[in-house]
């Protein structure tokens, strides 16, 4: 499971309003503002790609879905949100369409089709591209 940025900002909200027992030292203070800190910095990340990443995937995937129906009709026929879409709904409709994705790259191994998985493999790629994050990001 993935956190959604919103769950993560109030967790690190509590985490810093929840004060430590008292038998907890120096060290341990030092490592949850580290921890806080290191979080706080690949949300900001998030909150700044993180609708145009899901956006660029959610039609990538659906583009993917397309090209291959004639092959494999059983393939479902889902839509991308409207620009305007909440962030909720942009991770809707990216869990449907990558159970879509799923299930497509199942039939491709199933069919031994390896020219669909490379593209699906060639998909994930990318994918995890446009989401990554980086602990140390230019400027911090």
């Amino acid at each position: 499971m993935s956190p959604k940025l919103p769950d993560l900002l109030t967790g690190l909200a509590q985490a810093m309003l929840v004060p430590p027992p008292a038998e907890v030292g120096p060290d341990y203070m030092a490592s949850r503002q580290g921890l806080v800190a290191t979080l706080l910095i690949l949300a900001a990340q998030e909150a700044e790609k993180g609708p145009a990443a899901r956006r660029w995937e959610n039609a990538a995937i659906a583009a993917l879905l397309d090209a291959v129906r004639e092959v494999y009709p059983a393939t479902p026929r889902l839509t991308t949100a409207r620009p305007d879409a909440s962030w909720s709904e942009l991770d809707a409709e990216n869990a449907a369409l990558r159970q879509a994705l799923i299930g497509l790259h199942i039939a491709a191994e199933a069919r031994g089709d390896a020219a669909t998985q490379i593209r699906i493999l060639t998909l994930y790629e990318e994918m995890a591209q446009a989401r990554r994050l980086d602990l140390m990001p230019n400027g911090v």
